[in-house]
């Protein structure tokens, strides 16, 4: 994440995609190192549909980025690394991010 204050939609892009046990598993394993998919799923003991569903979730919020690679065989691998970054949240925080919220900002329609 920028330096900058996020905005309306941006913070609650990020609290959400952090709002799940699942997520938070997968952004600690990241920080360890970048990991491809199969092997991600393997450490997490997690299905690799489930797997990729929530690295989507924390990749539309800017929290993971996402390559494909061709491997020595010549197969593709999916490699995922977590981007640094730091949310300062604080009451200040929230009340300048509550004026940039996209009309219809509720939420609501976060997984």
């Amino acid at each position: 994440m920028d330096a900058a204050p996020p905005t309306g939609t941006q913070l609650l892009a990020v609290l959400a995609a952090l709002a799940s046990p699942h997520r938070l598993r997968i952004v600690a394993a990241l920080a360890e190192g970048r990991s491809y998919v199969s092997e991600l799923a393997r450490r997490l003991q997690m299905n690799r549909p489930l797997l990729y569903m929530h690295l989507q979730r924390l990749e539309a919020a800017g929290l993971v980025v996402g390559t494909l690679e061709r491997a020595p065989d010549g197969s593709s691998v999916k490699w995922f690394e977590v981007v640094p970054f730091a949310l300062s949240l604080t009451p200040a925080t929230v009340a300048a991010a509550v004026p940039t919220l996209e009309a219809g900002g509720s939420g609501k329609d976060e997984k």
